[in-house]
């Protein structure tokens, strides 16, 4: 088979020939059709002096999302140096401000910088020591932060598995400690001749330790985890990677990264279920938002996964590079290849010219590979986990996935499992999103979400009466009045509740999830006001108001002023005590677009006709009052959504 050739073949380039070899591209044709390979031994001995011999490498140009190789200047190493610690120096300036979120995003552009550059890393001293001080960061950051049961808090991600494989069970040459049984190599290789595979499988002393490794304690849990919520994703992945034309043997690099888990998180900052970094997960549309990470979604992170692969296989012509090169990127393979004129990964393994870790994660790959195929066999009796079964709706609107859960009687890790991707307990604003619920839920979610208005789905909640409760009781609980939940539900305040009966509950405002809370946000280089607000889900009119623009153009390294959410910043006191019929009131009304005249009463009591395209939001900012103000002094807005031409009263303060 052509793919199992290209990986097991030894090419020797001059390096005249390296850079045009290097935009080469073979077709992957020849590996779909595959169903079994034969084992290939390959020992690891430290390498003769060669003469150069002349190969060849495919010729067709790969695809320009790839990069390719380029001449790096003398002073490349310290250009890079300089430009990646002035970020780090910004995310340690934001991390001392309390700017987390700030800090983050400049630790991970600092890694990306790394990463993206093409340089073995921990060859550059200098280089080595920025890796070390902002991972030792990333994760002093990550440990220090404290889990919030608010909607809009952030939701911890999991350790990534190859973070524990490389960290804490490897010698410091980089190999497994412990001897490697020789019985195992005679048991695998006797063994393999009957697995199916449609990759090549190399059994040689790194893959054998790995493999004994991975019986031991440590090693053991690792794998079992993996292949107890490999049951969850694998026919999914299975079906996108045969719709790409890719083999399906493919599937396990995302035991070894993620061990299955979307929201694994590496020191480095890669995400989901294939680790990809920020800027590689957007080169392949994969978007993070306030709200949304696609990279923790399962299905959109391994059709990323594949085409990125696929691209990386057009680019070497050899599955064992394309793994290197995912893990450490093409740049880092392109150079190795270059110095030593070799096209192939164990040769490059035998001359240390690939990172550490780089060299290790293939034959990690080929190890959990060969444990995955017959798992029994090297004493794992793990059961797979159940597929995920889900139905789909797209309501329309963001909703708290508290009242999802309480509306359609499904506990809430059920709904976070199934939308991993969600950062929050929330769904963005965005009319497109689509929301996993369990199988068979989706029809009682659209009936009885139909009972509680749009613009209220992330601040109002739902209760199932239990034996014994009382209105009193309940109101008690929710902290909010007895007649603000008989005005949603319908009910008379002193009539007795049914066991079971769902209520409606209109949070009070300082119970509500806080998704305006105030971020800073430092402007980065390639930043404009539309990519910032998409980001954050805000309009860039949000951000030209909160932040006094004038203009659509913002420089590098201002902080802005953003409220997530689009929310807006909540009132201070004193603009709520200025509600009511106040001057200042009166003439914010009268100068305020799209507010149609004012009436004050005798009690200094203001009504107001609500106008076509007015919201409660817009008319709360034009009284300097609050949404909930409103609502107070006008019940019939828990029962239904605001409506053009409602008076509206407006209360003068207390």
């Amino acid at each position: 088979m052509e793919c199992a050739r290209a990986t097991q073949g030894r090419v020797r380039l001059p390096a005249a020939m390296l850079i045009l070899a290097g935009a080469a591209i073979l077709g992957i044709s020849g590996c779909e059709d595959a169903v079994r390979h034969p084992v290939a031994y390959h020992p690891i001995q430290n390498p003769a002096p060669a003469p150069p011999s002349v190969g060849q490498l495919p010729l067709e140009p790969a695809r320009a999302r790839v990069p390719m190789l380029a001449m790096t200047p003398p002073d490349g190493v310290g250009r890079l140096a300089k430009q990646v610690g002035d970020v780090f120096q910004a995310g340690q300036d934001d991390a001392k401000a309390g700017n987390l979120a700030g800090a983050r995003e400049d630790f991970d552009l600092a890694l990306n910088l790394l990463q993206a550059s093409g340089f073995d890393v921990q060859a550059e001293p200098r280089l080595a020591t920025l890796s070390k001080q902002i991972l030792a960061a990333t994760q002093s950051q990550a440990t220090a932060a404290v889990p919030e049961t608010d909607a809009a808090s952030e939701r911890p991600a999991a350790p990534a598995p190859m973070d524990e494989i490389t960290g804490l069970m490897f010698s410091p040459d980089g190999i497994p400690e412990g001897p490697v049984d020789p019985r195992l190599r005679t048991r695998v290789e006797g063994e393999l001749q009957n697995v199916p595979h449609d990759l090549p499988l190399t059994v040689n002393d790194s893959v054998l330790s790995f493999l004994n490794f991975f019986q031991t304690t440590h090693g053991r849990a690792i794998v079992e985890t993996g292949l107890r919520r490999a049951g969850r994703y694998r026919p999914m992945i299975e079906r996108v990677l045969r719709e790409e034309g890719l083999p399906s043997d493919l599937m396990y690099m995302a035991q070894a990264e993620s061990a299955f888990q979307p929201q694994a998180l590496s020191r480095a900052g890669a995400r989901g279920l294939w680790q990809f970094m920020s800027f590689r997960g957007k080169e392949y549309g994969l978007e993070h938002s306030w709200w949304v990470d696609d990279r923790q979604d399962p299905e959109k992170a391994t059709r990323a996964a594949a085409h990125h692969l696929r691209d990386l296989y057009n680019l070497f012509g050899d599955w064992y590079l394309a793994m290197a090169a995912y893990d450490s990127g093409p740049g880092a393979v392109q150079h190795a290849v270059e110095r030593t004129g070799y096209a192939d990964f164990w040769e490059l393994y035998k001359r240390n010219a690939l990172p550490k870790e780089t060299r290790n994660y293939v034959p990690i790959i080929l190890a959990l590979t060969l444990i995955a195929k017959d798992p029994a066999r090297y004493g794992m009796d793990v059961e797979p986990e159940e597929p995920l079964r889900t139905e789909s709706v797209q309501a329309g609107h963001p909703i708290d996935l508290r009242l999802v859960s309480e509306t359609i009687d499904v506990d809430l890790e059920t709904l976070r499992a199934l939308n991993p991707e969600l950062l929050r307990l929330a769904t963005p604003a965005d009319p497109g999103f689509v929301l996993n619920l369990p199988e068979g839920t989706a029809e009682r979610f659209n009936s009885e979400m139909a009972a509680i208005p749009p613009d209220k789905w992330l601040t109002w909640r739902r209760h199932t009466v239990e034996e014994g409760e009382t209105l009193l009781r309940v109101a008690a609980k929710y902290r909010v009045g007895t007649a603000a939940i008989a005005d949603a539900n319908g009910l008379d305040v002193h009539a007795p509740l049914d066991v079971g009966e769902k209520l409606i509950i209109p949070l009070a405002a300082e119970t509500q999830p806080s998704f305006g809370k105030l971020v800073r946000y430092r402007v980065h280089g390639n930043d404009t006001l539309e990519t910032i607000a998409d980001e954050f889900d805000v309009s860039t009119a949000e951000l030209k108001k909160w932040n006094r623009l004038r203009s659509n153009k913002v420089a590098r390294g201002v902080r802005l002023s953003i409220y997530p959410g689009g929310l807006g910043p909540p009132p201070t006191a004193g603009a709520a005590a200025k509600a009511g019929a106040t001057p200042e009131t009166k003439a914010a009304a009268a100068k305020s677009p799209g507010i149609s005249p004012v009436k004050a009463s005798e009690t200094g009591t203001v009504t107001h006709r609500v106008q076509a395209g007015e919201t409660l939001w817009s008319i709360a900012q034009a009284y300097r009052t609050t949404v909930d103000a409103l609502r107070s002094g006008n019940r019939f807005l828990f029962s239904r959504s605001l409506q053009a031409g409602d008076t509206l009263m407006i209360l003068p303060p207390h």
